[in-house]
């Protein structure tokens, strides 16, 4: 008894010293950034924003996180997961209704409501509503079954064409060339609306399979929305604020959603995230930043791809395949093989830092 104590207050500290790390680290190097720009709290900075909604992010989920305890909107955990997840049944879900608005409404207002940062901010919402749809009905039905994956699916295409025609009547030279690295080009034409919709999905359905262990998907948000927002700072200063706006929310989720999570964010932050992030590297032209800060969610993708091709293949008579991974996605796979949720969270941290820096050096 006295072991499986240590253990808890340990990994409860980790939890902690996650947080402090992510947002020490977040906060040093908007203000560094924003100091060689001669913007240090200024409105159209990183800092100022980051900062705000960080702070009412963490004030409003004081207040949230009871009601959903009390309207009993606990998380239902899968049965065929890790075992350890078991305990987590009842911890509130459908966070993204707190912390997802506050970042919305305060680009919104910072940016004087800019057109860009209202079309990427609708988008973002839409995704929103959809997760929150999906958590209602599974709180509803009690199961994990939420709504239909071809409902999620049409909901999503839907969206996404509505963004999409939004952004091939208010800028059609962004949809005729994609920007690569090193100033190259790739001719688009009418490529362009299948891989828009393609973007839009398949972000939002990573960062919603990434979103799976305490204060994951809520730091690695808030890592890949900064990358970004430093990336665009010096031509898209609203889109700049959006993004800046948004990583604050997230780290301000983190501080309810560490291990051990008071909340999770449930579909309606993690469909959220991903579509505000596929929006603004559409709008932006940065497919390229984008792939590269979203490389954990790719291996996240990957994996349960992977995972299911290769069940399939290897099926017998007996109508049983062969798994390639412990269970997918890959951060279940590490856990089932000994590492700490923690560990996967920090080295998933870390890996996505990475990442974002070599996006910068560019």
């Amino acid at each position: 008894m006295e072991n499986k104590l240590t253990l808890r207050n340990s990994i409860s500290l980790s939890g902690q010293n996650l947080l402090l790390g992510l947002g020490v680290g977040l906060i040093s190097f908007a203000l560094i950034l924003d100091g060689m720009a001669n913007r240090v709290f200024a409105i159209k900075s990183l800092s100022l924003p980051l900062i705000i909604c960080g702070l009412l992010t963490v004030s409003l989920g004081y207040w949230t996180i009871p009601i959903l305890r009390n309207l009993k909107a606990g998380q239902i955990i899968r049965e065929d997961g890790p075992q350890a997840h078991l305990k987590k049944a009842g911890t509130p879900t459908m966070g993204g209704i707190f912390f997802v608005p506050v970042g919305v409404a305060i680009a919104l207002v910072l940016s004087r409501f800019s057109p860009d940062v209202v079309a990427v901010s609708l988008l973002t919402l839409a995704y929103g509503f959809i997760g929150w749809l999906d958590d209602w009905q599974i709180l509803r039905r009690k199961s994990n079954k939420g709504i239909s994956p071809r409902m999620k699916l049409v909901l999503q295409i839907t969206f996404a064409s509505l963004f999409c025609g939004w952004l091939a009547w208010s800028q059609p030279s962004t949809i005729t060339n994609i920007a690569l690295p090193f100033g190259l080009q790739l001719p688009l034409g009418l490529l362009f609306w299948p891989l828009a919709g393609f973007v839009l999905v398949a972000e939002s359905n990573a960062t919603n399979l990434t979103d799976g262990v305490d204060g994951l998907m809520g730091g690695l948000g808030a890592i890949a929305f900064f990358g970004l927002g430093a990336y665009l700072a010096p031509t898209s200063p609203e889109l700049m604020i959006f993004c800046a706006c948004m990583s604050g929310s997230c780290l301000g989720f983190v501080v309810h959603n560490r291990n051990p999570a008071k909340v999770f964010m449930g579909d309606t932050g993690s469909l959220a995230l991903g579509g505000g992030l596929g929006a603004v590297g559409l709008l932006t032209n940065s497919l390229w930043v984008l792939f590269l800060i979203s490389g954990v969610f790719l291996i996240e993708t990957l994996s349960v791809i992977a995972q299911v091709s290769y069940y399939k293949a290897t099926k017998g008579t007996d109508g049983v395949g062969k798994r390639l991974f412990k269970m997918a996605p890959f951060h279940h796979h590490l856990e089932l093989s000994g590492w700490l949720e923690t560990q996967v969270v920090g080295t998933f941290y870390l890996v996505t830092s990475i990442l974002t820096g070599l996006c910068l050096l560019q």
